[in-house]
C-alpha cells in the first residue's frame, strides 16, 4: 500500500514551482490532493507582503477549525533565516536557530524576505496559541526541471547567469533541487517526529563556481565577460544539513540540478544555444 492511500492533503499555490512538484509526488504516493492556486504578482511591495501574511493566517485559521487536520507544513524560505545583519563569512554555519530581522529586511527593501519573515512570525505565534502541529521548510534558491509553464525567480537567476545579468546582491547562492524540497515537505508531513524548522539547502556556491559548472556541462555557454576574472573555489558560508537529513533527505548534486534545469529551459524554449 502506498503511504498516502486513503489520505487527503491540501496544497496551496499549487501552480507554483515547488508546489507543482509536491502535487506530483503526493499523487504518486497515492494521496488525494485538493489544490488551490494564486493570482500572478504585479507589485512586489503591495502583492507580496499583505497576501503572504493574510494568506498564511487564513489557512491556519481554517486549519484550527477542522479537527481532522493533523499537521500543517508551511513553505517558507532561507530568506526568513539569514537576513539578520550577521556577515556571511566562510566560518559561518547557518542553522535553524537563525531568524531574519524584519527591520533589516525593510531597510534593504527586500520585500520578498520581509513578507516571508512576517508570515513566519505570525504563523508560529498563531499555531502555538491554537495548538496547531506546524512544521516549516526553508529552501534556498530552488532550481530543477519546471512542471509549470512559467518561469520562477530562482530559475530566472540561472538564465540571468547565462546571459550575464544578475539581480541578486550576494555573489553566493544557497541552491537546492526542487525535487528535494518537495520530498522534504512530504517527509515533514509523514514523519511523526518531525518538528520545528528545517533549512533545505543542498549547496552553497559562489557565483563563479556556479558559472563554471554551467560552462563545464555546456561549453557553448560562455562565462560573461564581467565575471571572467572572478576566482573559483571561493570559500562561502555554510548551511547546516543535519536536521534536513533527519527527514531522510539526500540532496541532489548541484551539477545534476543545473543540467536538469537547463534541459528543462531548452525544452520549454526559454533559452536556446
Amino acid at each position: 500500500m502506498r503511504s498516502g492511500e486513503g489520505k487527503v492533503v491540501c496544497v496551496t499555490g499549487a501552480a507554483g514551482f515547488v508546489a507543482s512538484w509536491l502535487v506530483k509526488l503526493l499523487l504518486q504516493r497515492g494521496y488525494t490532493v485538493k489544490a488551490t492556486v494564486r493570482d500572478p504578482i504585479a507589485d512586489p511591495q503591495r502583492d507580496l507582503i499583505e497576501p503572504a501574511l493574510k494568506g498564511t493566517m487564513n489557512v491556519l485559521r481554517s486549519c484550527s477549525k477542522v479537527p481532522s487536520v493533523k499537521r500543517v507544513v508551511l513553505t517558507l524560505s532561507m530568506a526568513t533565516v539569514e537576513v539578520n545583519g550577521r556577515p556571511l563569512t566562510p566560518e559561518v554555519l547557518i542553522d535553524e536557530s537563525w531568524f531574519s530581522d524584519p527591520v533589516i529586511c525593510k531597510e534593504l527593501k527586500r520585500w520578498y524576505m520581509l513578507s516571508k519573515t512576517l508570515a513566519e512570525e505570525a504563523a508560529w505565534k498563531f499555531s502555538k496559541e491554537n495548538g496547531i502541529d506546524m512544521v516549516t521548510i526553508h529552501p534556498g534558491w530552488v532550481l530543477g526541471p519546471l512542471l509549470q509553464p512559467t518561469l520562477n525567480l530562482s530559475v530566472e537567476e540561472i538564465i540571468g547567469l547565462i546571459n550575464g545579468v544578475q539581480s541578486f546582491g550576494n555573489p553566493s547562492y544557497t541552491w537546492v533541487d526542487v525535487r528535494d524540497v518537495a520530498n522534504a515537505h512530504i517527509q515533514a508531513f509523514e514523519l511523526e517526529e518531525a518538528s520545528g524548522r528545517y533549512c533545505a539547502v543542498g549547496t552553497v556556491s559562489h557565483r563563479s563556481d556556479t558559472l563554471n559548472i554551467l560552462h563545464n556541462i555546456y561549453p557553448a555557454i560562455q562565462i560573461p565577460e564581467k565575471w571572467k576574472d572572478e576566482p573559483t573555489g571561493v570559500p562561502t558560508h555554510r548551511v547546516s544539513q543535519e536536521k534536513a537529513k533527519s527527514l531522510g533527505i539526500h540532496f541532489t548534486p548541484l551539477e545534476v540540478s543545473i543540467k536538469d534545469t537547463v534541459e528543462s529551459l531548452k525544452e520549454k524554449n526559454f533559452i536556446s544555444f
